[in-house]
């Protein structure tokens, strides 16, 4: 087995000045240089034989190697040419690591479908294989890449990232703080969310000017099958999200005018025991998956009667806001 090359700071420079090279900010480059978080990492991925793990920015090997040691395979994602031939030296003598000098993204909302067919390649040659996404991630990455992972069908069991420390409060946050936000339902309607460890700059090079978090979440079927429509509920969410603060009536209203009048958007509130002038920052997962799975089945049977469910006109529902304002905060 080859020994893993202790990516410390200095290694780091040395390296770059080598090869003429510098960090590139505008990629989120900031490589992990304190060796003992990367093992905290790797240890709480629990990686063993039958685990294909997903890497999302493999900068210059320093954790795919660690990676390499323990999984059946890994398979690790980066952009940037010039850290996939760093990464390369790296890893040189695994036979279990594939790099990818690619975009993970095919765009915001979407995983490359080039890597996701590689991993159901990866996973079906391993006995009993699954996924599990261990990350340095890349803090202009890291909503899109876990919330598409969540919203996949790749069999994924885990995730231990470092993300930026914002962007963890937010997965973590519950109903009623400031930090809830459609994400926060997003994810922990799937999975349980914890945060491992708060991060400081000084152990990233370069340093970030925030802090950041290890984070774990672990996929959760049971809580996952509550949900009637993922695809749906996905789209509820951020469209809910971006009126946080309105009445729920309101919001409903406006959000469904071609399927929903107003007298069926009261009924399906009654029927679920909701105020109609609750706001969505108020209400916790469970709600929030009750209310979506009602409003998917109103909507649907509203869709297939080809009018409109309930008194009102769809177009002007009177005293009703029906503006979308999108809050880009809120995308996921």
């Amino acid at each position: 087995m080859k020994d893993v090359q202790r990516q410390t700071r200095s290694y780091l420079m040395s390296l770059f000045r080598q090869h003429g090279i510098n960090p590139r900010g505008d990629l989120g480059q900031n490589f992990l240089i304190d060796v003992n978080l990367i093992e905290f990492v790797v240890r709480h991925a629990d990686l063993g034989p039958r685990d294909v793990a997903l890497e999302v920015g493999t900068g210059t090997g320093g954790m795919t190697a660690f990676l390499a040691q323990d999984a059946g395979h890994v398979i690790s994602v980066d952009i940037d040419r010039n850290m996939s031939t760093l990464a390369a030296e790296a890893v040189e003598g695994f036979s279990n690591v594939t790099l990818v000098n690619q975009d993970i993204l095919k765009n915001k909302n979407t995983l490359a479908p080039e890597i996701t067919d590689l991993i159901w390649q990866k996973v079906a040659s391993l006995p009993g294989g699954r996924l599990k996404l261990v990350s340095n991630l890349p803090y202009s990455v890291g909503t899109p890449v876990m919330s598409n992972l969540l919203a996949s069908d790749l069999p994924w069991e885990r995730m231990v990232c470092t993300i930026q420390w914002e962007l963890a409060e937010k997965m973590a946050a519950e109903a009623a703080s400031s930090k809830y936000a459609a994400l926060s339902v997003w994810i922990q309607s799937q999975a349980t969310v914890r945060i491992l460890r708060r991060l400081g700059p000084n152990v990233f090079w370069p340093r970030p000017k925030v802090d950041s978090a290890i984070i774990s979440i672990w996929r959760d079927p049971e809580a996952a099958s509550r949900i009637q429509d993922r695809r749906f509920f996905q789209d509820f969410l951020r469209r809910m999200f971006s009126q946080r603060r309105k009445h729920l009536r309101s919001v409903l209203i406006g959000m469904y005018r071609r399927q929903l009048g107003k007298q069926a958007v009261d009924q399906l509130l009654s029927d679920i025991g909701q105020k109609p002038d609750d706001r969505a920052e108020l209400m916790d997962v469970a709600a929030l998956i009750q209310l979506a799975n009602h409003v998917c089945k109103a909507v649907r049977s509203a869709e297939l009667a080809g009018g409109i469910s309930g008194e009102g006109n769809p177009e002007e529902p009177d005293d009703v806001d029906v503006s979308e304002e999108v809050d880009e905060n809120e995308t996921f």
